[in-house]
C-alpha cells in the first residue's frame, strides 16, 4: 500500500465550505476523508455526496450504537450514500453488531469501535467497566469478529494485540495517531504514525496535525515521509 494510501484526513470542522475547501486541497494526495460526528450533523448527508463527487472516498464515523434494527437500517443508508467504511460500537451487543453486518451494502467495509482513544482505565470504571482497556479492547474485538465486523478502530496500542486475538485478514483503522512534531491534544493512547503501521495499522486517521496546520498539504507530505520506510501492508 502507498503510504499516502494509508492516511484518512479526519475532517472535523464546522462547516461544509471548510471541510470541502480541505477535500479540494488534498483529493489529489489522499484518497479517504473522515465524516464525523459534528460535520454529519452540521451538513447532514449531502456532505458525504459532496466529498464522493470530487471524487474521494468517505469514512462515516458516527459510532452507532442503538437497537438492533435502527443501527441496520441506519448501516443501510449509509451504504446507500456512497460511504465506503464506516462505525459501530460494538459495545451495543453480539445482536446489534450481527444485525448491522447483514444490512451493510456490497462494498461497504463495517468497522467495530472497541475503546475510545481519549479513554483510560479509569474512564472505564467510572463506567462500570473492571476490565483494563486492553482487556475491554480484546473482549469487544472477539465480539465483533465472531458476528462478521470486518474490521476494528483501536488505538494504536492495542493493533498487535487485536491482531493476536481476530487474525490478519480484518482491517484495522487507528486513530490516536500523532506526528513527531505534533501535540498530543485530547489524545490518551497515542503513537506515531510509524509507530502505528509497524504494529500493523492498516489505515491511519488523522486529524488536527493535518487540518489545524497553515499549510495542510505540506502537513500530509510530513506524515508520508514518517511512513515511508514502513513496511507494507499485505
Amino acid at each position: 500500500m502507498n503510504p499516502r494510501d494509508r492516511l484518512i484526513v479526519a475532517l472535523d470542522v464546522a462547516r461544509q465550505e471548510e471541510a470541502l475547501a480541505l477535500v479540494d486541497q488534498l483529493s489529489g494526495e489522499i484518497s479517504y476523508f473522515k465524516v464525523g460526528l459534528q460535520l454529519f450533523t452540521a451538513a447532514g448527508p449531502q456532505i458525504v455526496r459532496a466529498i464522493i463527487e470530487r471524487g474521494a472516498n468517505v469514512f462515516l464515523d458516527l459510532k452507532l450504537h442503538d437497537i438492533p434494527n435502527t443501527v441496520a437500517k441506519a448501516v443501510a443508508a449509509a451504504g446507500s450514500l456512497g460511504a465506503k467504511m464506516m462505525t459501530i460500537h460494538l459495545s451495543g451487543g453480539r445482536e446489534m453488531v450481527a444485525a448491522a453486518v447483514g444490512s451493510k451494502a456490497p462494498g461497504v467495509t463495517l468497522l467495530g469501535v472497541t475503546v475510545l482513544t481519549s479513554s483510560t482505565d479509569e474512564t472505564l470504571r467510572e463506567c462500570g467497566v473492571a476490565a483494563t482497556a486492553v482487556d475491554q479492547v480484546l473482549r469487544l474485538a472477539r465480539l465483533g469478529a465472531d458476528a462478521g465486523i470486518d474490521g476494528f478502530v483501536t488505538s494504536p496500542h492495542e493493533v498487535d494485540s487485536v491482531r493476536a486475538e481476530c487474525g490478519e485478514e480484518l482491517t484495522l483503522v487507528v486513530p490516536g495517531v500523532r506526528p513527531i512534531w505534533a501535540g498530543a491534544d485530547d489524545q490518551k493512547r497515542f503513537m506515531t504514525p510509524r509507530e502505528a503501521v509497524e504494529r500493523g495499522a492498516d489505515y491511519l486517521v488523522v486529524g488536527r496535525p493535518i487540518t489545524a496546520q497553515d499549510d495542510p498539504l505540506q502537513a500530509v507530505n510530513r506524515i508520508v515521509d514518517e511512513l515511508v520506510e514502513a513496511p507494507p501492508v499485505a
